[in-house]
Order: structure tokens, then C-alpha cells, then sequence
């Protein structure tokens, strides 16, 4: 069957119809036209044109965990009260575990930590091909011991934890959270912000069929992003690859983002019914002449930042309010 034509410019939202047009009329160039090594270096130069502008804070600073097999993690810090106990936000960067690192997202952490008076860390996890599935996973997992081990020395409240990421950052933070409300103790989330998630990896929604060209993720950029992370011999339908599919959600507040203009919109719409259900409050915005991946792009299109403004309005109000309420 053809695939239908790419979505007109006029049915696409001013504030993200002018790189639309500026990514087609440069030849449409996606993450699966060229070798990962050219995506990521395409992707972080895309993120530093397109991203929002540097939030000056008191206290940014880098620190180095022990991961498995030996891997040295980069987990940054992003500190807007020094000299306080603040709740603290892990951070999962998005790119399809394939692209991505600390610098393609640091605007956006830092307009978090500022709005949401909260200490984010982001993690540099290990990336695909060359670390497939679980490696990010294991790294994410890795990162969230080390912050409830090191707590007392990074001046965190780690019963105000909140989870957030964008993308396949999203699906990463979405999977610590369900797997976390399995477990009697140890670090519960209370609050979660997922930014357009990858939550079912079989990639087989009709929203995969309607959006199959003219936009820097497709239908087959993420068949891309799902063979270089997923290896040929694992179930799609596994949890830590689908959270959509877990037996049960986390509870905890949850902060959805979706967008119309996206193969992963229709995951996400149903993650949020599914949430619903399993108790967790929910504030979902869904933009449906918006294309993925405007947090990334909040320098040009002012909805992405205002979206990331209300994200971290929302993760504020949730890691700061009385434990009885």
C-alpha cells in the first residue's frame, strides 16, 4: 500500500510550520538517512540551534557514577537554591536511545530546575547501537540508587522525587516509575512529567500510518531508533521496552505531553487512559497540529516553551505541596 503524502504546511501549527518547512526544503534528511554517528552529531546541532535560551543558576555541575561493566555515567546537576534541601527531578533525555546527551537538553533542564524549584539531575546514559537494550535502563536505574545513596550530601528530599523525559527519555522514566510502584519500599516517584513517550515499542497505532514523511520523526525513523535498541530475539511486548503495557502504572501525578503530528500520539492518548486507571491524577495537554519533539525546539516555537513552563509548574506543584494533601 502507498504511503499517503506528507501532511500539508497549512495543517501544521505557526509556531512549528517554519522549521517543518526549513527540514523539507533541506531534502527531509531524518535519523535513518544517515550512519548514527552523523544522526547524533545532526541531532545535537539541530537541538543547539532550535533550543531554548540559557537560564543562568547559581550551581550546575557535573558528576561521574559507576555503572555496570565499568561505564563512567555523566550525571549533571542543575541546582537553583543553593544552600537548601530541595526535592530532586532524575531526567531522561530523549533521541531514541540512540542520540542525545547531556548538552542537546540542558536548556530545557535548566528552565526546569528554575521553574520548578526543584534540583534536576540529568543523566548521559549509554547509547545504542553500541550499548542496546537494557543498558539505558540499567544506567537510569543506576542513577536513581546513586541520588537516593549520595541524598544527605546533595541536599535532597528524595520522598519529593519526581521522574521526567522526553521521547525515549519518557519511555525510560515512565518504565522506573511503574517498575517502582511494584516494589514495597525504596524511591517512589511523586510525581511524574512525560514529554510525547515512547510506550509501546510495537509501533503498530494508526498514528504510525499517518505520519510516514515530511516531519524529523516518522514511522520509519523509529523502526530505525527500535532495531538499533532492541535486539531481534526480544519481545516488543516486554514493560521495560512497552510501559503501556505493565500490569500495573505507577499512581503517581503524572504531566503528559502529546502531539498530533507525531507516530507515538496515539500511544501516548492511550498511556493517559491507562493512567487514569490506575489512580494517578492526570494533566494531559495534547497538541494536535503540533509535530514531535518541541521541547527540543522551544527556541523557535513558543509553544514547546510554554509547554515546559507548565510542565514545570506542575512538577513545582506537585514536589512541594504538604505530604497530607
Amino acid at each position: 500500500m502507498q504511503a499517503p503524502p506528507p501532511i500539508p504546511l497549512s495543517q501544521i501549527a505557526p509556531h512549528a510550520r517554519e522549521l517543518i518547512r526549513q527540514f523539507r526544503d533541506n531534502g527531509a534528511v531524518s535519523f535513518q538517512d544517515v550512519p548514527p554517528d552523523q544522526a547524533r552529531s545532526n541531532y545535537r546541532r539541530g537541538c543547539a540551534a532550535n533550543g531554548l535560551p540559557c537560564i543562568d543558576l547559581p550551581q550546575v555541575r557535573d558528576h561521574t557514577l559507576s555503572g555496570e561493566h565499568g561505564a563512567a555515567l555523566r550525571l549533571r546537576e542543575y541546582r537553583s537554591r543553593p544552600g537548601e534541601s530541595t526535592p530532586a527531578i532524575l531526567f531522561l533525555h530523549g533521541g531514541g536511545w540512540v542520540v542525545g546527551d547531556l548538552d542537546t537538553h540542558d536548556t530545557l533542564c535548566r528552565l526546569l530546575a528554575h521553574e520548578s524549584a526543584a534540583t534536576v539531575f540529568a543523566l548521559e546514559y549509554r547509547l545504542a547501537p553500541e550499548h542496546p537494550f537494557p543498558a539505558a535502563l540499567h544506567d537510569a536505574a543506576t542513577a536513581l540508587r546513586w541520588l537516593a545513596e549520595q541524598a544527605d550530601a546533595l541536599a535532597i528530599d528524595m520522598t519529593r522525587l519526581g521522574l521526567a523525559g522526553d521521547s525515549a527519555g519518557g519511555n525510560l522514566a515512565a518504565v522506573l516509575a511503574n517498575e517502582a510502584s511494584l516494589r514495597p519500599s525504596g524511591c517512589r516517584p511523586c510525581a511524574q512529567a512525560l514529554f510525547y513517550p515512547v510506550t509501546d515499542l510495537r509501533c503498530a497505532t494508526p498514528s504510525y500510518g499517518r505520519i510516514t514523511a515530511g516531519f524529523p520523526l516518522t514511522a520509519a525513523s523509529m523502526h530505525w531508533f527500535r532495531t538499533h535498541y532492541v535486539g531481534p530475539s526480544t519481545a516488543l511486548d516486554d514493560p521495560r521496552l512497552s510501559p503501556l503495557l505493565a500490569r500495573r502504572l505507577s499512581s503517581a501525578p503524572l504531566f503528559l505531553l502529546s502531539c498530533g503530528l507525531d507516530p507515538l500520539a496515539d500511544d501516548a492518548i492511550a498511556y493517559a487512559a491507562r493512567a487514569v486507571e490506575a489512580g494517578a491524577m492526570l494533566e494531559h495537554h495534547h497538541l494536535p497540529d503540533q509535530p514531535h519533539g518541541i521541547l527540543t525546539s522551544a527556541g523557535r516555537n513558543a509553544t514547546g516553551r510554554a509547554m515546559a513552563q507548565r510542565a514545570a509548574r506542575f512538577l513545582r506543584a506537585m514536589l512541594h505541596r504538604d505530604a497530607s494533601e
